[in-house]
């Protein structure tokens, strides 16, 4: 959606930024910088679920890195379940890969964006890296930051 030189689709104030959106077949990674993330858009009645990172201190989509031997999809069912608590009642949409520029050293890495949706909300424990989960209508105003990248991601996924 955005290319090489065109300014990002978002940026946030650590100095990270979207540059480009790519959807495509899942089975076709990208070959110009590592996919290392996967990330989830879980909708429920309108709204997505975002978490609280205790270290990063803001609202985000649930997700993080891939481990050894998992594949993005793995991953993005392990960490939405780890982080959350949750789960999609159906299986995860592969929906794209956001291309990012990570601060600080301006690294260029994608992540795989998975899209789902659950009628129901199970129970949350806050753990050690996620304080909260809040179902996000996009719109209304939350209790500290929220990740600009992440929010422009879930609105790409909107249903």
């Amino acid at each position: 959606m955005s290319g090489t030189g065109a300014p990002p689709l978002a940026a946030d104030d650590r100095g990270n930024a979207l540059l480009s959106f790519h959807p495509g077949a899942e089975d076709a990674p990208p070959d110009d910088a590592p996919l290392p993330t996967a990330l989830v858009a879980l909708w429920r009645a309108g709204r997505v679920l975002l978490v609280f990172d205790r270290y990063r201190r803001s609202w985000e989509l649930p997700g993080g890195g891939i481990e050894d031997g998992e594949t993005p999809r793995q991953a993005a069912v392990r960490e939405l379940r780890e982080e959350s608590g949750q789960s999609s009642r159906e299986p995860l949409r592969f929906t794209g890969r956001p291309r990012f520029s990570l601060a600080p050293d301006g690294r260029v890495e994608y992540a795989a964006l998975f899209t789902g949706h659950t009628a129901g909300v199970r129970a949350f424990r806050p753990n050690a890296e996620i304080s909260a989960i809040h179902w996000w209508d996009l719109r209304e105003a939350l209790p500290g930051r929220v990740q600009a990248l992440d929010t422009y991601l879930a609105r790409l996924t909107r249903t």
